[in-house]
């Protein structure tokens, strides 16, 4: 099984995060990508992060606009901070014997990668999947990888393509440039601004209906 994982705060999750799914979905010829909003994301203890039940709700109504798209709630069934090692592990066991797992994920925060909890680890359960930004090239990430001290190596004659000694790779992918940020979308909606267009219609009317960020109000 070819799967795709799209993990994130997603407070809100907006058009962003699901055209950069469903482009991959096809790019990649996966089955699905699994949404998988984090319950206590472990980089964030000093923000307020939106109720997790009202985030979670948020990505499911988003899931029912796209065919390849599908929300769990796989981190929020843990107890403490959600690791990203962790939610892997369980992919493993969830979708046995040898699930084929390819973990998306934008530059910025692939950036952070050695601040991970076992991050040495992640590339034997996951191909990774960076969506680039503009003016990085492949050399960029190749110099990020050897800091890393995992013995991955470009692949020949593939410039933006990587391989793990467990055979995973690592790939650089392209895809529509959506200029959409969930901070700014929760800095609208307390400005009394529109976010159509910004965020699917059913997770607009979500917002409005249970009154989150009029006052970056946590919505427990």
């Amino acid at each position: 099984m070819r799967i795709g994982i799209l993990g994130g705060t997603f407070d809100p999750i907006h058009l962003g995060h699901l055209r950069c799914a469903e482009e991959i979905c096809q790019e990649l010829n996966l089955e699905n990508v699994y949404l998988i909003p984090s319950a206590s994301p472990p980089h964030k203890t000093k923000m307020p992060v939106t109720s997790f039940k009202h985030r979670l709700a948020m990505t499911r109504l988003s899931a029912d606009i796209s065919p390849y798209i599908e929300a769990v709630d796989l981190e929020g069934r843990r107890a403490g901070h959600s690791y990203s090692i962790e939610t892997l592990r369980e992919f493993h066991r969830i979708f046995r014997p040898d699930p084929d797992l390819f973990f998306i994920m934008g530059m910025d925060a692939f950036l952070e990668i050695s601040t991970w909890k076992e991050y040495k680890y992640l590339f034997d359960y996951a191909h990774f999947v960076i969506i680039t930004r503009a003016g990085f090239q492949s050399h960029d990430l190749m110099s990020v990888l050897s800091e890393l001290d995992v013995g991955i190596k470009r692949k020949e004659d593939e410039p933006d393509l990587f391989v793990a000694p467990s055979g995973k790779t690592v790939m650089l992918i392209r895809t529509a440039i959506m200029d959409i940020s969930s901070t700014r979308i929760r800095e609208m909606v307390k400005e009394n601004r529109s976010i159509r267009f910004l965020v699917p219609d059913s997770v607009r009317t979500y917002i409005a209906k249970k009154g989150l960020y009029q006052d970056r109000d946590l919505g427990i």
